[in-house]
Formats: C-alpha cells, sequence, structure tokens
C-alpha cells in the first residue's frame, strides 16, 4: 500500500477520470513537472481519462491545446474545461441574450464571441459585466469596468477568485487579485463562476459518462482546486509544486483527501496497485 506525505493509505486504482489543474501541478510555464507523461500513460493505459480543468481565462481552448502539444503533453479540445467555457455555460443557461462587456484577453473575447455571446469592450448599456484573467490588463479597461459597475447596474461575473498565478520567480497578481482592486474603487464584487464552484466538475462527468466515486481532482490550491472536488462530492489531491504547503493544509480548514510532493509521487502511487 503506498502512503502519501501525512502517511494516510491511498486508494485510487479505481479512479477513471482524472481532472487536473495545469499551472502549478503538471507544468510551470514552459517547464513541465517530472511524472507528468508518464502519470498521464498511465491514466489511459487503465482505461482512464484525463481532463485538464483550468481557471486561467487567458487562453481560449484551442490556445491550450496548442500549448500542451508543444510542451508533449498529448491532448485535444476534449481534453479541456476552462472557467471561460464555465462562464459562457452560465451566461447562456441562466441570461440567454444578454449584452456582455468583457474586461479580459482578446482570446478570451473571442472565444464569448464564437459561442454566439453578445460582447462588447466599450462603455455601453449592457447586461452583464464579464471579467476574466488578463495578461493583457490595461488602466484603460480597468477604468471602462470602473464607470460601467459606477453607472449602471449590470450583473457582475468574474471567471475565478485566484489571488495569484505561478510564475518561474514565483506569482502574479490573478483574477481575484484583479476585482479586489475593482471592488475597491466601486464597491462592486462578482460572482465567480470557476473553481471553487462545481461547474467544471459536473460539466466533465457528464461529458465522460464517469460518476463521483470515479473522478479525483487533482491541483496545487486548496481554496479552489480542491475546494472545487469537496464541492462537487469528488476525490481529491493536492500537489505541493504550486500554491499549497504542507503547513497550509495542516493548519487549513480544507482538507484534500490524499497529499503529494508532486505528479511524479501520484504515478507511483497509481503504479504500487
Amino acid at each position: 500500500m503506498y502512503r502519501d506525505i501525512f502517511g494516510k493509505d491511498v486508494v485510487i486504482n479505481n479512479k477513471k477520470l482524472w481532472l487536473f489543474d495545469l499551472d502549478g501541478t503538471v507544468y510551470e510555464e514552459e517547464r513541465v513537472f517530472e511524472g507528468t507523461f508518464e502519470l498521464l500513460a498511465n491514466i489511459k493505459k487503465i482505461g482512464g481519462k484525463y481532463v485538464f480543468i483550468t481557471n486561467n481565462s487567458s487562453r481560449s481552448v484551442m490556445d491550450y491545446v496548442k500549448k500542451i502539444n508543444k510542451l508533449g503533453i498529448e491532448g485535444g479540445e476534449e481534453n479541456f474545461l476552462t472557467s471561460a467555457m464555465a462562464a459562457i455555460f452560465r451566461i447562456k443557461k441562466d441570461h440567454p441574450g444578454a449584452k456582455v462587456y468583457c474586461q479580459g484577453t482578446g482570446s478570451f473575447i473571442a472565444e464569448l464571441k464564437d459561442s454566439g455571446i453578445d460582447v462588447t469592450e466599450k462603455v455601453e448599456p449592457v447586461d452583464i459585466v464579464l471579467v476574466g484573467y488578463d495578461m493583457e490588463l490595461s488602466m484603460d479597461k480597468i477604468q471602462r469596468t470602473c464607470e460601467i459597475l459606477s453607472t449602471q447596474n449590470p450583473v457582475y461575473i468574474a471567471t475565478n477568485p485566484d489571488w495569484a498565478c505561478p510564475v518561474r520567480f514565483g506569482f502574479i497578481p490573478d483574477c481575484g487579485s484583479i476585482c479586489q482592486m475593482i471592488e475597491h474603487a466601486t464597491g462592486k464584487k462578482p460572482v465567480f463562476v470557476g473553481k471553487p464552484e462545481k461547474t467544471m466538475i459536473e460539466i466533465a462527468m457528464e461529458k465522460s459518462g464517469f460518476n463521483k466515486e470515479e473522478t479525483v481532482v487533482i491541483g496545487d490550491r486548496l481554496y479552489t482546486d480542491i475546494l472545487a472536488g469537496i464541492n462537487a462530492g469528488v476525490s481529491t489531491i493536492c500537489v505541493l509544486t504550486g500554491e499549497a504547503s504542507e503547513k497550509s493544509i495542516k493548519e487549513g480548514d480544507i482538507k484534500p483527501d490524499y497529499v503529494f510532493m508532486s505528479v511524479k509521487e501520484i504515478n507511483e502511487a497509481l503504479k504500487a496497485f
């Protein structure tokens, strides 16, 4: 029997749907973490499926497919669910025909338009303000967002509550931090649709046909990845290659089922069966 870093016996041989976070879990910028290729190959070998569920809305699904393929990771559109897709799902379901002002990357805006959503980047009457993680953020964009939130009464949605995005030197502000800045200026708080909401996990299970007992979420953040798995009622694995630390897990209220140093150890645990 394989044990995690806290000495807990690991039982993951029954898992078929593996839902991975990306940044800080399987790679960091252009560096794929050791053990990633082997783990993904073994998941396929046991008849399972891996899907990447990311809160990063700065890239479209096709952009992500190109990135992981360039890094040597096999996968297509069917291997992805993003917070952008969750936002599109929520808008179409709850606000059909709405006009949306979007503060986001060109890639994110193009994805919204391709899905049939009426999107604008201008200050004009809108039904929804949508904010994503924006690597192209400017003061002009922030000013337009604040103006609409201050002068109109739109539904305010954001893709994800992450405070920081891991990079090679540490972290940079993510969507949660951007929204907090806007809140300080306008007093308005968004409703988040990405992790820790269970939307992406439920969509993945519905598409794959696997049930809760066969599903596991793997990530590096307690308050998004792990909490999303808990909210969806599925198993969770936290890796220590990103934001979470052994100390934060011991002292925090959000408890993953298993904790590993990296995906390499997850693969070792899977091979042990």
